[in-house]
Protein backbone atom coordinates (compact mmCIF):
# COMPACT_ATOMS: atom_id res chain seq x y z
CA UNK A 1 0.00 0.00 0.00
CA UNK A 2 1.53 3.34 -0.98
CA UNK A 3 1.92 6.11 1.51
CA UNK A 4 -0.63 8.16 -0.42
CA UNK A 5 -3.34 5.61 0.30
CA UNK A 6 -2.50 5.57 4.00
CA UNK A 7 -2.60 9.34 4.12
CA UNK A 8 -5.91 9.32 2.27
CA UNK A 9 -7.35 6.83 4.74
CA UNK A 10 -6.24 9.00 7.66
CA UNK A 11 -7.60 12.11 6.01
CA UNK A 12 -10.91 10.36 5.40
CA UNK A 13 -11.08 9.39 9.07
CA UNK A 14 -10.37 12.95 10.18
CA UNK A 15 -12.90 14.34 7.72
CA UNK A 16 -15.56 11.90 8.87
CA UNK A 17 -14.94 12.84 12.48
CA UNK A 18 -15.16 16.57 11.79
CA UNK A 19 -18.31 16.07 9.71
CA UNK A 20 -19.92 14.04 12.48
CA UNK A 21 -19.06 16.65 15.08
CA UNK A 22 -20.50 19.35 12.86
CA UNK A 23 -23.71 17.38 12.42
CA UNK A 24 -24.02 16.80 16.15
CA UNK A 25 -23.36 20.47 16.85
CA UNK A 26 -25.94 21.59 14.29
CA UNK A 27 -28.52 19.23 15.77
CA UNK A 28 -27.79 20.56 19.25
CA UNK A 29 -28.13 24.18 18.06
CA UNK A 30 -31.43 23.35 16.37
CA UNK A 31 -32.69 21.68 19.55
CA UNK A 32 -31.66 24.70 21.63
CA UNK A 33 -33.48 27.03 19.25
CA UNK A 34 -36.60 24.84 19.38
CA UNK A 35 -36.51 24.75 23.18
CA UNK A 36 -36.08 28.52 23.38
CA UNK A 37 -38.99 29.04 20.99
CA UNK A 38 -41.20 26.63 22.94
CA UNK A 39 -40.24 28.25 26.23
CA UNK A 40 -41.21 31.68 24.87
CA UNK A 41 -44.50 30.28 23.60
CA UNK A 42 -45.22 28.67 26.99
CA UNK A 43 -44.53 31.96 28.76
CA UNK A 44 -46.90 33.77 26.36
CA UNK A 45 -49.63 31.15 26.91
CA UNK A 46 -49.33 31.62 30.67
CA UNK A 47 -49.41 35.41 30.29
CA UNK A 48 -52.54 35.26 28.16
CA UNK A 49 -54.29 32.93 30.64
CA UNK A 50 -53.38 35.19 33.56
CA UNK A 51 -54.80 38.16 31.65
CA UNK A 52 -58.08 36.31 30.96
CA UNK A 53 -58.31 35.16 34.57
CA UNK A 54 -57.72 38.71 35.82
CA UNK A 55 -60.33 40.08 33.40
CA UNK A 56 -63.02 37.60 34.49
CA UNK A 57 -62.17 37.57 38.20
CA UNK A 58 -64.54 40.44 39.19
CA UNK A 59 -67.45 38.71 37.44
CA UNK A 60 -66.69 35.41 39.14
CA UNK A 61 -66.46 37.12 42.52
CA UNK A 62 -69.69 39.04 41.89
CA UNK A 63 -71.44 35.81 40.91
CA UNK A 64 -70.25 34.09 44.09
CA UNK A 65 -71.54 36.97 46.21
CA UNK A 66 -74.89 36.95 44.39
CA UNK A 67 -75.25 33.19 44.82
CA UNK A 68 -74.65 33.51 48.56
CA UNK A 69 -77.28 36.25 48.73
CA UNK A 70 -79.74 34.04 46.83
CA UNK A 71 -79.22 31.16 49.25
CA UNK A 72 -79.67 33.46 52.24
CA UNK A 73 -82.82 35.02 50.83
CA UNK A 74 -84.59 31.67 50.39
CA UNK A 75 -83.38 30.28 53.70
CA UNK A 76 -80.70 27.83 52.55
CA UNK A 77 -78.13 29.77 54.53
CA UNK A 78 -80.10 29.36 57.73
CA UNK A 79 -83.03 31.15 59.38
CA UNK A 80 -80.89 33.88 60.90
CA UNK A 81 -79.37 34.90 57.59
CA UNK A 82 -82.75 34.68 55.86
CA UNK A 83 -84.34 36.96 58.44
CA UNK A 84 -81.50 39.40 58.10
CA UNK A 85 -81.76 39.42 54.29
CA UNK A 86 -85.53 40.02 54.36
CA UNK A 87 -85.24 42.75 56.99
CA UNK A 88 -82.65 44.53 54.88
CA UNK A 89 -85.15 44.65 52.03
CA UNK A 90 -88.10 45.56 54.26
CA UNK A 91 -86.21 48.42 55.89
CA UNK A 92 -84.28 49.55 52.84
CA UNK A 93 -84.74 52.80 50.91
CA UNK A 94 -86.17 51.01 47.86
CA UNK A 95 -88.96 49.50 49.94
CA UNK A 96 -89.72 52.83 51.59
CA UNK A 97 -89.94 54.60 48.24
CA UNK A 98 -92.17 51.94 46.68
CA UNK A 99 -94.50 51.81 49.69
CA UNK A 100 -94.78 55.56 49.86
CA UNK A 101 -95.61 55.86 46.19
CA UNK A 102 -98.11 53.00 46.35
CA UNK A 103 -99.88 54.23 49.46
CA UNK A 104 -100.11 57.73 48.04
CA UNK A 105 -101.67 56.31 44.91
CA UNK A 106 -104.22 54.35 46.97
CA UNK A 107 -105.13 57.41 49.01
CA UNK A 108 -105.42 59.64 45.95
CA UNK A 109 -107.69 57.14 44.24
CA UNK A 110 -109.81 56.80 47.36
CA UNK A 111 -110.01 60.56 47.76
CA UNK A 112 -111.11 60.95 44.16
CA UNK A 113 -113.88 58.42 44.65
CA UNK A 114 -114.91 59.65 48.07
CA UNK A 115 -113.86 56.53 49.95
CA UNK A 116 -110.75 57.77 51.74
CA UNK A 117 -111.92 56.55 55.13
CA UNK A 118 -113.74 53.49 53.87
CA UNK A 119 -112.94 49.96 54.93
CA UNK A 120 -111.78 48.95 51.50
CA UNK A 121 -109.16 51.68 51.48
CA UNK A 122 -107.87 50.74 54.91
CA UNK A 123 -107.71 47.08 53.90
CA UNK A 124 -105.83 47.98 50.75
CA UNK A 125 -103.33 50.04 52.76
CA UNK A 126 -102.85 47.21 55.27
CA UNK A 127 -102.23 44.64 52.53
CA UNK A 128 -100.07 46.81 50.34
CA UNK A 129 -96.83 46.72 52.35
CA UNK A 130 -96.68 42.88 52.69
CA UNK A 131 -97.51 42.49 49.01
CA UNK A 132 -94.86 44.98 48.05
CA UNK A 133 -92.28 43.21 50.23
CA UNK A 134 -93.12 39.87 48.60
CA UNK A 135 -92.71 41.38 45.14
CA UNK A 136 -89.46 43.03 46.17
CA UNK A 137 -88.10 39.71 47.45
CA UNK A 138 -88.96 38.02 44.14
CA UNK A 139 -87.45 40.88 42.18
CA UNK A 140 -84.27 40.89 44.25
CA UNK A 141 -83.92 37.12 43.90
CA UNK A 142 -84.19 37.43 40.11
CA UNK A 143 -81.50 40.11 40.10
CA UNK A 144 -79.23 37.89 42.19
CA UNK A 145 -79.93 35.03 39.78
CA UNK A 146 -78.77 37.15 36.86
CA UNK A 147 -75.53 37.98 38.63
CA UNK A 148 -74.89 34.41 39.76
CA UNK A 149 -75.47 33.15 36.21
CA UNK A 150 -73.00 35.71 34.93
CA UNK A 151 -70.48 34.51 37.51
CA UNK A 152 -71.08 30.89 36.53
CA UNK A 153 -70.48 31.70 32.86
CA UNK A 154 -67.33 33.64 33.72
CA UNK A 155 -66.05 30.76 35.85
CA UNK A 156 -66.74 28.35 32.97
CA UNK A 157 -64.89 30.63 30.56
CA UNK A 158 -61.93 30.77 32.95
CA UNK A 159 -61.94 26.99 33.24
CA UNK A 160 -62.12 26.58 29.46
CA UNK A 161 -59.23 29.00 29.01
CA UNK A 162 -57.26 27.03 31.60
CA UNK A 163 -57.89 23.75 29.76
CA UNK A 164 -56.89 25.23 26.42
CA UNK A 165 -53.76 26.74 27.93
CA UNK A 166 -52.85 23.43 29.52
CA UNK A 167 -53.30 21.57 26.22
CA UNK A 168 -51.22 24.09 24.31
CA UNK A 169 -48.44 24.04 26.90
CA UNK A 170 -48.51 20.23 26.84
CA UNK A 171 -48.01 20.29 23.07
CA UNK A 172 -45.15 22.75 23.40
CA UNK A 173 -43.49 20.57 26.02
CA UNK A 174 -43.84 17.59 23.69
CA UNK A 175 -42.14 19.63 20.98
CA UNK A 176 -39.31 20.41 23.38
CA UNK A 177 -38.95 16.74 24.20
CA UNK A 178 -38.98 15.81 20.52
CA UNK A 179 -36.30 18.40 19.79
CA UNK A 180 -34.10 17.07 22.60
CA UNK A 181 -34.61 13.49 21.47
CA UNK A 182 -33.84 14.44 17.88
CA UNK A 183 -30.60 16.12 18.94
CA UNK A 184 -29.55 13.08 20.93
CA UNK A 185 -30.36 10.74 18.05
CA UNK A 186 -28.48 12.95 15.59
CA UNK A 187 -25.49 13.06 17.91
CA UNK A 188 -25.58 9.31 18.35
CA UNK A 189 -25.82 8.75 14.61
CA UNK A 190 -22.88 11.07 14.03
CA UNK A 191 -20.80 9.20 16.60
CA UNK A 192 -21.79 5.86 15.03
CA UNK A 193 -20.69 7.14 11.64
CA UNK A 194 -17.38 8.22 13.18
CA UNK A 195 -16.76 4.77 14.59
CA UNK A 196 -17.74 3.14 11.31
CA UNK A 197 -15.34 5.37 9.40
CA UNK A 198 -12.64 4.65 11.93
CA UNK A 199 -13.21 0.93 11.53
CA UNK A 200 -12.98 1.19 7.76
CA UNK A 201 -9.78 3.22 7.97
CA UNK A 202 -8.20 0.80 10.44
CA UNK A 203 -9.25 -2.13 8.24
CA UNK A 204 -7.68 -0.46 5.24
CA UNK A 205 -4.46 0.19 7.08
CA UNK A 206 -4.39 -3.28 8.62
CA UNK A 207 -4.80 -4.94 5.24
CA UNK A 208 -2.05 -2.96 3.63
CA UNK A 209 1.17 -4.61 2.44
CA UNK A 210 3.61 -2.67 4.59
CA UNK A 211 6.60 -4.45 3.04
CA UNK A 212 6.16 -2.19 0.05
CA UNK A 213 6.67 0.97 2.05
Amino acid sequence: MPWGAAIAAGAGLAGSYMSGQAQAGAAGDAADAQQASSAAAIAEQKRQFNAIQKLLKPYVQGGNTALTAQLNLIGLGGETLQERAINQLAEGPQMDALVQQGENAIRQNASATGGLRGGNTQAALAQFRPQMLSQLIDSQYAKYAGLSNMGQNSAAMTGQAGMETGNQISQLLQQQGAAQAGALLAGGKAQANNWAAAGEAIGTLAGADWSKF
